[in-house]
């Protein structure tokens, strides 16, 4: 038989085949291909990844991704890990799967310089960040995420947040006159206000007015859809066990949804509002450059750079699809579907309304907890007399500065999270740490695949690194000289810290964060006594926010934080 015949004899058969096939087949081989393919890839990290010691896997399933998620507190799991096995180690996750765990200076330094390049997100994550928010500068990686950057940059500089300083000023003070009428009504002047509350308006006002020129109105009461959505999140009880098991799930199978049907429609809604809201603000900033009511020089808000993003000259030029995932669906420009939505601009907003409120509570809760740490700050304020501008802020108020990066330190809304390698690399450490075989290495190999841990929690208030009073809120440590321990410097982060996170992706709003956070504490710290409800012994415990855990009062519905509060009267 010649060589024609017998591929003719080889294509009848498999043409046979296909005909015999079933669906079942078909599913069958492909769940089998599937199958060797990933253990093709566990095999490959596996024997290029060092080996390291680690807890070990209790739960078949979950490993310690449950407990992890679980957990009230999984800052002291990951130090206590470290401890027994040292700066680097590894934990059992979900479905056979690894995490290196990272806690060494050194090898966070060399990770954060290697992100959005070779430590990137998960598809899992990546796939919530397109659905739910956009293909904007969170869910962007490499060259388009430093394009992005670079062009949302300019909104969040010194002189920027500087224009806009008196934004956050006005929304402290409506909350300073709201609460005055509270307590001028209540007979014994001590009222019980629920504090988180207030701060969540604070954020999304600040928010609105000083990235967007758009008023919410929160803080003054007026109805809007976004404020309920909002507070729906924030109301939200604890997570039933499935939709923990499911969550963990989809970081393995991204095609599982992240979140569940009430999230996600409240999801919806919220992208639904912003779409409306969003089209409003680009259109109307667009039409006053035409006319000459903008200058394109003085342009600082995020709405003014991006409106101006679209054309064709700018030198740092976005696609239309990058343009609205940064900011609105402008659903008449280049063609693009009516559904597309503002996915991008919701995340600015709620990185500018979430972690900040969450924040910020957390300071009047270790105000209300410490009060000789209130009366300290409180002194510094009125003996500063008025009220502090954005430069003012930076020098001429140390004990506040104190106090606000102690929070941060502290209580950082972003516990831990995780990358991939997308590439193999090799991880320097400071200290030598020992594998699962005995041997003490100064480095770890890391195939490419293989997810890494930043327990960022840990790290900011590890006793290795801070310190034996690391679990102490104690604002002095940021004045005193010395007070900032020699391996916690190594932490090259903003002020040594990881709040913020680090490298190409450090908080692009850190500093828009900080201003606002600064100057309402200096307007109700200073005119306000805060106490707990119950007293010294109160507890707190977490609760669950829109994306991040929330401070709750042990026995409160939700995440309220209620605190007793009084007029200062000197």
């Amino acid at each position: 038989m010649d060589l024609s015949s017998l591929l003719a004899t080889i294509h009848d058969n498999l043409r046979g085949v296909r005909r015999l096939a079933t669906p079942l087949d078909v599913a069958t081989v492909i769940v089998v291909v599937w199958a060797l393919r990933g253990a093709l890839r566990v095999a490959r990290r596996s024997f290029k990844t060092t080996k390291l010691r680690g807890p070990p896997r209790k739960d078949l399933i979950f490993g310690v991704a449950k407990q992890i998620l679980e957990s009230p507190d999984p800052g002291a799991m990951y130090e206590a890990w470290a401890k027994q096995y040292g700066v680097a180690y590894e934990v059992p996750m979900t479905l056979g799967g690894k995490q290196i765990v990272l806690t060494d200076p050194r090898a966070l330094a060399h990770y954060y310089a290697r992100e959005t390049w070779i430590y990137v997100q998960t598809n899992s994550t990546r796939s919530f960040l397109r659905r739910n928010f956009g293909r904007g500068v969170v869910w962007s990686e490499g060259e388009v995420h430093r394009r992005q950057r670079k062009l949302l940059t300019p909104s969040f500089s010194p002189d920027a947040i500087r224009n806009v300083t008196s934004v956050f000023y006005s929304s402290a003070h409506k909350v300073k006159s709201a609460w005055e009428v509270v307590i001028d009504t209540n007979t014994g002047g001590s009222p019980v206000i629920e504090v988180q509350e207030w701060m969540n308006h604070i954020s999304l006002d600040s928010i609105g007015l000083a990235g967007f020129s758009h008023d919410f109105g929160s803080l003054d009461g007026k109805p809007a859809s976004i404020t309920e959505v909002l507070d729906t999140f924030g109301s939200s009880s604890e997570r039933p066990a499935l939709t923990v098991r499911l969550l963990l799930l989809a970081r393995v199978f991204p095609l599982l949804p992240y979140a569940t049907k009430p999230r996600t429609r409240l999801f919806r809604e919220m992208q639904t509002i912003m779409e409306d809201i969003s089209s409003e603000w680009l259109a109307r900033t667009r039409k006053e450059r035409e006319e000459g009511a903008l200058d394109r020089k003085e342009e600082k808000s995020v709405i003014e750079v991006l409106a101006n993003a679209s054309d064709s000259d700018s030198p740092l030029h976005l696609t239309h699809e990058e343009v609205l995932a940064q900011l609105s669906n402008n659903t008449s420009t280049a063609g693009l579907p009516p559904n597309f939505l503002p996915l991008q601009m919701k995340s600015i907003l709620i990185a500018g309304y979430e972690s900040t409120s969450i924040t910020m509570t957390w300071a009047l809760l270790e105000l209300a907890r410490n009060p000789n740490i209130q009366s300290k700050l409180r002194e510094e304020l009125l003996a500063f007399g008025e009220e502090p501008t954005y430069d003012q802020q930076q020098h001429s108020l140390p004990y506040l500065d104190a106090v606000v990066h102690e929070t941060l330190r502290v209580h950082p809304p972003v516990t831990d999270l995780f990358r991939v390698a997308a590439e193999d690399d090799v991880i320097p450490l400071s200290e030598p740490v020992v594998t699962q075989s005995g041997k003490v290495v100064n480095s770890i190999s890391v195939a490419r695949g293989m997810q890494i841990g930043i327990p960022i929690s840990c790290i900011n208030r590890s006793t290795e690194i801070w310190g034996a009073d690391a679990k102490v809120f104690r604002p002095e440590r940021w004045l005193e000289e010395g007070g900032i321990p020699k391996k916690a410097q190594d932490i090259q982060a903003y002020r040594h810290l990881l709040t913020f996170v680090d490298g190409p992706k450090t908080c692009l709003g850190k500093n828009f964060a900080v201003a606002e956070f600064k100057a309402v504490m200096s307007v109700l710290a200073k005119d306000f006594v805060f106490e707990l409800r119950d007293g010294p012994n109160t507890q707190v415990e977490f609760g669950r926010g829109m994306i991040l855990p929330r401070p709750r009062i042990v026995g409160e519905q939700g995440t309220n934080v209620p605190l007793r509060v009084r007029r200062y009267e000197g």
